[in-house]
């Protein structure tokens, strides 16, 4: 009979230990979060963290845990998000070239970084960061995938960071006005009180790229526009950043009309999740149609999100997942 041999186990040796501390987060969070992701266990001993389990499960952690502390060396804070970030992005990602001339910020590796007035947003999935990189090298490109992929999150953080870098002079955001499944009436006020309730999700993202002031003191200039699709009609919008959200919800024609407003010096960024259509019965989706007819079109790129991309509470994916197991007949 052998005795069990004791678990191999990976050490990493941090030298500043004030660093070490945000690295492992308030009550440990971050390495609790690194060890049921990976199903490793780390202890901590003085400014060692030893890693025990298998050892392709101790390789990664190493990865994360090097990559998060390196964070920290550049004087960025770590946040759940960015444990999150390192977890689910590709071993590879720090051996990949990084592409010359686009107004990203790759300061390791390959890592792409959006610059905004209030914040720096990062890509949290592969997904997500080819999808940012399409929106900077094609004049028009497409998102498609479940909620809470940030689709339109990201596309709106690029066009801020366009804008503020001079690419663009504008910035237009639209969607259709369908309601969700439900009849909501005769609105009352004005015409922008009325369709403020459909492009609430764009204002939110928004405010989270810019001052209030100055996003306020913006939309006043039309500098900043948030409309219904329909009143796209009749425009040719040049050097603007242009975000069509909820696609999956305009009709053919209301697609093809959108489209073809694209003016000189302009990006178009469409997003939309096909399982979501609130078009009447029998009404096809333009978002389908678009991408069946435009797929083989040169510098238009087409994006895909899977449940496995959603960057909202894990509850999200799972619910996700869910329906989409479903094979029970509606």
């Amino acid at each position: 009979m052998t005795l069990d041999q004791p678990p191999t186990e990976v050490v990493l040796e941090f030298p500043d230990n004030r660093l070490l501390i945000d690295l492992c987060g308030p009550y440990d969070a971050h390495l609790t979060a690194v060890e049921t992701a990976l199903e490793v266990q780390i202890i901590r001993r003085g400014n060692v963290l030893a890693i025990m389990g298998e050892e392709a499960a101790q390789k990664r952690a190493s990865e994360v845990l090097n990559a998060l502390y390196l964070r920290l060396e550049t004087g960025k804070e770590v946040e759940p998000a960015d444990v999150d970030r390192e977890l689910r992005m590709g071993a590879s990602e720090a051996d990949t070239g990084a592409r010359q001339g686009d107004q990203l910020e790759m300061p390791v590796g390959n890592r792409i970084e959006i610059k905004t007035r209030k914040k720096l947003v990062e890509p949290r999935t592969d997904a997500q960061k080819a999808y940012v990189q399409s929106l900077f090298d094609n004049e028009m490109a497409f998102g498609i995938g479940p909620a809470g992929t940030g689709k339109t999150y990201l596309a709106v953080a690029v066009g801020v960071s366009m804008f503020i870098s001079g690419q663009v002079d504008r910035i237009i955001l639209c969607r259709p006005a369908v309601e969700a499944g439900e009849r909501l009436g005769f609105l009352p006020g004005t015409q922008e009180e009325k369709v403020d309730p459909y492009m609430q999700p764009l204002y939110d993202a928004l405010n989270d790229f810019l001052p209030g002031k100055q996003l306020a003191k913006l939309k006043e200039e039309k500098t900043i526009e948030i409309a219904p699709l329909a009143f796209m009609r009749g425009r040719t919008l040049s050097r603007a950043f242009v975000v069509l959200d909820e696609a999956q919800n305009a009709t053919t024609m209301q697609m093809k009309m959108f489209l073809t407003r694209l003016g000189e010096g302009s990006r178009m960024v469409i997003t939309g999740d096909r399982t979501q259509i609130d078009l009447p019965r029998g009404v096809p989706s333009g978002l389908s149609d678009a991408e069946r007819l435009l797929k083989s079109v040169p510098k238009i790129g087409f994006n895909y999100f899977t449940s496995k991309d959603v960057v909202r509470h894990p509850l999200v994916a799972a619910i996700i997942e869910a329906y989409e197991a479903d094979t029970t007949p509606s």
